[in-house]
């Protein structure tokens, strides 16, 4: 397809209902994406583990701050059932990122959430297929550690929100 083309959106299309015409959004397809590997329906739904990866896919270049790291640790806490953080765990990187991103001058020099993300899986010690409720915990957390009421596209919260749609769409 040439630049000039107009670009054609995806579509669910095996999807039934209203869903099926609604196109997939670039989060919800890198979410597929990055659980593509996976081959049975059920085994089709993706973790929180798989969904915080996608993150760090999606938005690896940006600076880890205290909303991703409090929307991180929602999540872990939610994957592994702990209230506290685990030593050496993803959200205990993702806070001490945020820590010293906070004192960091410039962009280049900050931990970024590519950095903190990238092996999400093999950090947390339980892991579970992601829900509506995951969602809205790890959308919650992330905007009460930040100025303005917004999530990130393609940060933390975004990949969860989207992981959380496609495994209700494979339920349904």
């Amino acid at each position: 397809m040439s630049q000039g083309q107009p670009r054609r959106p995806i579509k669910y299309g095996d999807v039934s209902g209203e869903l099926g015409n609604q196109p997939i959004t670039p989060q919800e397809a890198a979410v597929m994406q990055s659980s593509a590997v996976r081959k049975s329906s059920e085994d089709d739904l993706v973790t929180i583990g798989e969904a915080l990866e996608t993150a760090a896919l999606s938005a690896s270049e940006k600076p880890v701050e205290q909303s991703d790291a409090a929307a991180i640790q929602a999540a872990e806490v939610r994957a592994t059932g702990r209230m506290q953080l685990i030593p050496g765990g993803v959200a205990a990187k993702a806070q001490g990122a945020a820590s010293l991103n906070a004192r960091a001058m410039r962009d280049e020099d900050k931990t970024k959430l590519g950095d903190v993300l990238v092996d999400a899986s093999t950090l947390l010690p339980k892991d579970k297929v992601v829900t509506r409720e995951d969602a809205e915990g790890v959308i919650g957390a992330g905007i009460r550690n930040q100025p303005e009421p917004a999530t990130y596209l393609g940060g933390v919260a975004a990949s969860i929100a989207a992981a959380a749609r496609l495994n209700q769409n494979i339920i349904d």
